[in-house]
């Protein structure tokens, strides 16, 4: 049956003529047109600053776009800093950006070294320090010893090189003197209550002092390893408090020096059989020539400068090997000065490990090298840390890891954070010049802090100071007030279902459109360019102000801004504040709720204030028509007081009130700023009005003095006059010269023409006529136009203000002048005669 059909279906298509149908091309119009490949535009191209090449890189991943990174944790021995923040936060804001902007696949690694030479003194100097009061020694076994924990500290202080250290064991040795000298004061009295609260203040200035003093005496009867443990724990936990306060993300994978001691000991092995470490009396050193001299390697990549220079190089050695391990004995075990521990032997009052060179415990660099390749593998595509851990710390890092691996680049890319200062000045863990997070926190949120941070590039010298803080605060309110405005009219005009709310774009929404399309493109060639916040923040910044502008023309307009446009950049730079990390985002786990009749604060209180924001306006519109005062001050109390107390603001605008859905402690704050600064405002002004009160009395003062007696009360600047009262001799006795005995006749027949023009005015005024009678006429504040005096200036202003002063102003213009002779009679002043200009001379 098939076959037939096909037969059939062959013999008609057979029968039938395709001449009158148009022919298709030919094969060789059917060739591929031409095409070209767009160029890429180098800048959106991202590149990182590279602490190895000491310039921009482009940033090229091992394996595709999965990107390993290892960060150098904090050493647990004390609380978090601002120095740590700036590490932290930074370097977190790279993270966010790599992940949520560029969409890499980071493998964010991060340590905690929990075993450190700080770690072991802070502990054992806290355990003997609470072991020595729990055993209640006499007070005057307690002032022998601090007075010799004291003369310890002395000497410390004298033997310190360091000026800055020098000067702040001066100030502790002070603050302790002062306590000291109370207690003994106290214990001579035999006061015990006075005794029991002196000890505790010797003991909080002392601290430190009778630390050292305890420790040196019994550092080697502590030997239970929880002491130490312990210590590191509690910062730990108390570190990732402040990194949780900070919004800052946690690790994927965190580790601690403690669990990888195995794997350091291995690592340990392995550099010493290729030859590029020795063991010296239970401990093992990095030998820094041994590995220079091979083919491939160079020491000091990330700091060339410090190996070249031997005191640089021993001062960074002694921060680097730690406080317990540069004695005389350990620096004679080396080879080489810059060599560096990879093992050290412990000593008793110390904890340890055991090893194929006997009790000891890991170096501080050869940690994070195992930690890192234990989890990342043989080669790390970015490791980052502070400014101040370059050398030696990631130089060492780099020598043992590629010496382990024979290879002569283990990372790819090396970032590091700027410094910090605090008002200028550079911050020191070791001077105690440090602010902690927690004290900042106090002061502000850490959203400012984040923003202030994003202000400036994380490789730059950040200043935290009021001043900087003020800005990030500005930027906040910025934003925070264009976010609330936006809301507002998108919740009010738009509906995404509505055709209405898609119109077409004006001339004002076209420049604005376009300035929003320059701006993405701005912000995103600065984040290629190695990440540059600051000036995304500047774009950001520009962009909302241009936004304002706009709907500040369309209220003024009374018509309706785009919703649409302005959604779209709202939405846009709360994306990428989300992406800063300065907008928390709930991490869910699984599908959202989101659309099953879940809703947010917002949506179910906004219906019930709009309706209040209408009821309110026609009231006030009621209330100006028919001028009822008391409903308008109703009005404006609901929106200062009342609405304030629930986190809502009102902004009464033209053509519409604006409802805000605010936090009420944000709210209440500036509620209390707004009454300081009326308050501030107030009490400026009456400063001003009582200076100008001041010179004022003391012109009149001066205008009282006869012109013989002008200079004669500047003895501060002249010591002889001649007969007429100018000056003859400067204060040094010198005789002054001719031109500025001019000068000095100059000012005195200037102010005395003045005087005298005041005065014939005066005498003028005395046959003016009609004064208020009812206000008192005597006193010291003269009415120059009236010629008479009242008793305060109060009295004076209120004449002042009076028809009757008025009246005499007018008179005074329109009648002519009087004769000299006429007004001293008049004035009864008798013979006054006016000097000239030849008495003068």
């Amino acid at each position: 049956m098939t076959r037939l059909y096909c037969q059939r279906l062959s013999r008609l298509i057979g029968s039938c003529s395709f001449s009158n149908f148009p022919r298709g091309p030919s094969s060789s119009s059917m060739a591929q047109e031409k095409w070209t490949l767009p160029h890429a535009d180098p800048s959106c191209q991202l590149k990182l600053y590279n602490s190895l090449t000491r310039r921009k890189e482009a940033f090229i991943p091992i394996n595709g776009n999965q990107v390993t990174w290892y960060i150098c944790g904090p050493t647990v021995y004390d609380v978090a800093h601002m120095g740590h923040a700036r590490s932290y936060i930074s370097f977190d804001i790279l993270r966010r950006v790599l992940k949520d902007y560029f969409g890499y696949d980071v493998l964010y690694v991060m340590n905690i070294t929990d075993i450190d030479d700080k770690i072991i003194k802070r502990a054992r100097q806290k355990h003997l320090l609470e072991r020595y009061l729990q055993s209640e020694p006499s007070t005057q076994m307690f002032l022998n010893d601090v007075t010799s924990a004291r003369q310890e500290y002395v000497a410390k202080m004298e033997n310190e090189p360091n000026e800055d250290k020098k000067n702040m064991y001066r100030k502790q040795i002070e603050k302790l003197d002062s306590s000291l000298s109370a207690l003994e004061n106290a214990f001579a009295q035999r006061n015990e209550t006075t005794i029991s609260l002196s000890k505790q203040q010797v003991v909080t200035a002392g601290a430190d002092m009778l630390s050292d003093w305890l420790d040196n005496r019994q550092k080697g009867t502590v030997s239970d390893h929880s002491i130490f443990d312990s210590l590191s724990r509690f910062y730990e936990e108390d570190f990732n408090k402040d990194m949780a306060a900070l919004n800052v993300l946690p690790a994927d994978v965190l580790t601690r020096v403690s669990e990888y001691v195995p794997e350091i000991v291995a690592f340990v092995e392995k550099i010493i059989q290729k030859g590029f470490a020795y063991e010296a009396n239970g401990s093992v050193y990095f030998d820094t020539i041994a590995f220079g001299r091979h083919n491939g390697h160079r020491y000091g990549k990330l700091v060339p400068g410090a190996v070249a220079d031997a005191d640089l190089l021993q001062s960074a050695m002694r921060e680097g090997e730690g406080e317990l391990s540069i004695g005389v004995d350990r620096l004679q075990e080396k080879r080489n000065p810059g060599d560096f521990a990879l093992w050290k032997a412990s000593k008793p009052g110390e904890p340890f490990w055991q090893s194929p060179w006997g009790h000891g415990r890991p170096g501080w660099h050869i940690e994070c090298s195992v930690m890192a390749t234990a989890i990342c593998g043989q080669k790390l595509d970015i490791h980052s840390g502070g400014f101040d851990l370059r050398f030696p710390h990631h130089d060492n890092e780099l020598a043992q890891t590629e010496a382990y691996y024979g290879v002569d680049q283990w990372v790819n890319y090396f970032l590091h954070a700027g410094t910090l200062k605090i008002a200028g000045l550079k911050m020191s863990k070791s001077l105690k010049n440090f602010i902690t997070i927690k004290q900042c926190l106090k002061e502000y949120t850490a959203r400012q802090l984040r923003l202030l941070f994003l202000m400036h590039n994380w490789s730059d010298t950040l200043d935290y100071s009021r001043q900087s803080m003020e800005l990030a605060i500005q930027f906040e309110r910025l934003c925070s007030e264009f976010f609330l405005t936006v809301s507002h009219y998108v919740r009010k005009h738009f509906d995404r279902c509505s055709s209405a709310s898609f119109v077409k774009l004006g001339r004002r929404e076209l420049i604005l459109q376009q300035s929003f399309q320059e701006a993405k493109l701005k912000v995103h060639k600065a984040l290629c360019d190695s990440i540059d916040t600051r000036t995304a923040m500047d774009t950001v910044r520009e962009l909302v102000g241009q936004c304002n502008i706009y709907i500040n023309e369309e209220s003024e307009g009374q018509r309706v801004p785009c919703c649409l446009l302005l959604r779209s950049v709202a939405l846009y730079i709360t994306k990428l504040m989300r992406i800063f990390g300065v907008t928390e985002m709930a991490e869910e786990i699984g599908f959202s709720d989101v659309g099953k009749g879940g809703a947010t604060k917002e949506q179910l209180v906004m219906p019930y204030l709009n309706v209040l924001s209408e009821f309110r306006e026609r009231v006030r519109e009621e209330a100006r028509e028919h001028k009822i005062g008391s409903l308008l001050e109703e009005c404006d109390r609901l929106r200062d007081e009342i609405l304030v107390d629930l986190g809502v603001r009102l902004e009464d605008r033209k053509g519409e009130t604006v409802v805000k859905l605010v936090d009420r402690e944000e709210l209440l704050k500036e509620r209390e700023q707004k009454a300081r600064l009326e308050e501030e405002k107030r009490l400026r002004k009456e400063k001003l009005a009582s200076i100008a009160e001041a010179k004022r009395k003391e012109k009149e003062n001066q205008r009282r003095l006869p012109p013989t007696e002008m200079f004669l009360r500047e003895k501060d600047k002249y010591s002889a006059f001649d007969q007429q009262g100018i000056p003859t001799h400067d204060f040094n006795g010198e005789e002054i010269t001719m031109t500025k005995k001019q000068k000095t006749r100059k000012r005195k027949f200037k102010d005395t023409d003045q005087i005298h023009e005041e005065l014939n005015r005066d005498i003028e005024d005395v046959k003016r006529g009609n004064f208020d009678e009812d206000l008192p006429g005597q006193g010291q504040y003269p009415c120059v136009e009236c010629d008479r005096m009242f008793e305060n200036a109060d009295v004076l202003r209120k004449h002042r203000k009076s028809k009757g002063h008025k009246r005499r102003v007018k008179d005074l213009a329109r009648n002519p002048k009087y004769t000299q002779q006429e007004a001293d009679a008049a004035a009864g002043l008798g013979t006054y005669r006016i000097p000239t200009k030849n008495d003068l001379m």
